[in-house]
């Protein structure tokens, strides 16, 4: 029983961070239709800045507040200088962000090279719950619940739907489609820099955040890949679940579970298990 505990207790702490990188994702795509792969790498770059500033300070928020920044920052300039001009072609994008990602990780490796490095826990990490992981459910609940809210009782949140799924409409009724789209990017860049943040300890390297992408777009796909709350559902059921797989089978066989659930999930219900049930309330 202790076991089975302390392995649903870790599952929900990863779960959380796949549910902050897959919120991100589908915020993205939900906007434009494109599934941006390269947030990992804007996650690690905004990780790395951090590194830089707690290595220089020795303290944690600072970068922790930058790396945030950070990740906003790249999202904005992406869609405004990479995606915008090929708006119009869905795979021409999706190729635009894979290109970008396997630039910045190369980058990554050549300013802060390719081995380990310490990163800080921003709590203590030690036990079966530790402060920090409290923390990392903690952060990931009020930012879910804060983009939920932003989109379904502001009137900036309100924009960015209407530019999201009409935007032709959404220009005859004065909104700036352009500048929402800008910020969607700039929205889920800065949750995908949180999620870096959380999932990067204890050490950071450039391939750091590969295996949780993977698990993020899982969760993303689970829970309906343009239903924001469904993937944080998704999210969370997907890291307890690898969690007993890891702890009762085997690690070695935690990304074979993960494709297998993905296979199933995609055969039984091809829009995500909540991709029909929740979509029209989020």
């Amino acid at each position: 029983m202790e076991q089975f505990l302390n392995l649903t207790l870790n599952g929900i702490t990863s779960g959380a961070v796949y549910s902050a990188l897959g919120l991100s994702l589908v915020i993205i795509y939900r906007a434009t239709r494109v599934v941006n792969f390269a947030q990992p790498a804007f996650a690690l770059i905004s990780a790395y800045l951090a590194y830089s500033i707690n290595q220089a300070t020795g303290g944690y928020w600072l970068g922790f507040a930058v790396a945030l920044l950070a990740g906003a920052v790249m999202g904005v300039l992406t869609e405004r200088l990479l995606v915008r001009p090929v708006r119009h072609n869905e795979l021409g994008a999706i190729i635009v962000t894979l290109g970008l990602l396997i630039v910045l990780q190369a980058v990554a490796g050549m300013v802060w090279s390719n081995e380990p490095h310490s990163f800080p826990y921003a709590f203590d990490f030690r036990g079966d719950f530790s402060p920090n992981s409290m923390f990392v459910v903690a952060a990931v609940a009020v930012t879910a619940l804060a983009v939920l809210l932003l989109f379904r009782a502001t009137p900036l949140g309100l924009r960015m739907r209407a530019a999201a799924f009409h935007p032709d409409a959404a220009r005859m009724s004065g909104v700036r489609v352009g500048l929402m789209l800008t910020l969607g990017w700039g929205l889920a860049s800065a949750v995908g820099s949180l999620a870096g943040m959380l999932a990067v300890p204890p050490f950071i390297f450039p391939n750091v955040l590969d295996g949780v992408f993977v698990y993020a777009l899982t969760a993303a796909v689970i829970g309906g890949l343009d239903n924001p709350l469904g993937t944080i559902i998704g999210g969370f059921l997907l890291g307890v679940g690898l969690s007993y797989v890891s702890g009762y089978l085997g690690p070695e066989l935690v990304t074979l579970a993960a494709l297998a659930i993905l296979v199933i999930v995609l055969a039984v219900r091809p829009n995500g298990l909540f991709g029909k049930a929740l979509a029209r309330s989020v």
